[in-house]
């Protein structure tokens, strides 16, 4: 079994479908959390000595640099954007800019190539599939941005594999890491990150992880194990129901998971596929 670690590394303003935190302007005006943040994960993973890949926007990379140099030191470095703006909001001109100052960015602060890529809200939807060839383009060779279900921000429902692939578009073929997901009853429930993380009780987590067979991707952000952010007022009730639910539980049972199961980064995940007998996804 596979098992794959990876986060977001946002600031925990950095909400996508709340007005009060859509621009960077308005993100001066938050408190600063992301470097206890930061070290809270990093401290987790040394202490359960564990991998895991760190997709950075470039945002916070080019205000707070020494947290991704620290990043860097021990962990691979993947790309998420500059400005942590959905996929299909942007133009194809706009997300090539926006990712191609991300990457430039990090390479620059971390001395090291940038070449694994996830999309804000996995806003990467089937009508956006030219985004791939502009990640082959500005040298991603890896993705993690295929949600493989219903999502407010993107998904692709239609995506049935349970573990990677390759998708093509045009002249890119890119290594795709999706995030995991349990079919129940011919639905695709997703629960292995974020407020999904959050939502669900560890024994069920722990069953569903055990049932995954030979494929697991997680993905988790900073504000995920920070129970004491500030709630943000102006969000919808189901949107800070999504943001706040499982707070102070969330450490406790991220830790759980990484005593109970065995992690590895998407770098190293790649070393153990056979990628020449995956699917192939033309989109």
């Amino acid at each position: 079994m596979m098992n794959i670690l990876s986060f977001d590394i946002e600031e925990w303003f950095h909400l996508l479908d709340c007005d009060d935190t859509r621009s960077e302007e308005q993100w001066k005006h938050y408190e600063v959390r992301i470097h206890d943040n930061v070290s809270r994960i990093l401290d987790i993973l040394d202490q359960t000595n564990t991998r895991a890949t760190f997709f950075v926007i470039g945002w916070v990379a080019r205000t707070y640099p020494e947290v991704v140099r620290r990043i860097a030191e021990k962990y691979q470095v993947g790309c998420h954007t500059m400005n942590h703006q959905l996929v299909w909001q942007q133009s194809p001109q706009e997300f090539h800019d926006d990712v191609e100052a991300g990457v430039k960015l990090l390479q620059d602060i971390t001395g090291q190539p940038v070449e694994v890529f996830r999309a804000p809200g996995f806003s990467i939807r089937e009508s956006e599939a030219w985004a791939f060839e502009t990640l082959g383009e500005l040298g991603i060779k890896y993705d993690s941005s295929v949600f493989p279900a219903a999502h407010a921000h993107g998904g692709m429902p239609s995506f049935s594999t349970q573990g990677p692939a390759i998708v093509c578009h045009a002249g890119a073929r890119l290594k795709e890491f999706p995030i995991s997901f349990k079919p129940i009853m011919g639905k695709h429930i997703v629960f292995s990150g974020g407020g999904y993380f959050r939502l669900f009780p560890y024994s069920l987590i722990k069953r569903w992880s055990r049932q995954s067979g030979d494929y697991l991707l997680s993905y988790l952000h900073p504000r995920d194990l920070d129970p004491g952010q500030p709630m943000i007022k102006s969000l919808p009730l189901a949107r800070k129901f999504k943001s706040y639910v499982g707070l102070r539980q969330a450490e406790q049972k991220l830790r759980k998971w990484l005593r109970d199961f065995d992690f590895v980064d998407i770098h190293q995940a790649n070393d153990l596929i056979d990628w020449s007998q995956v699917p192939v996804y033309q989109l």
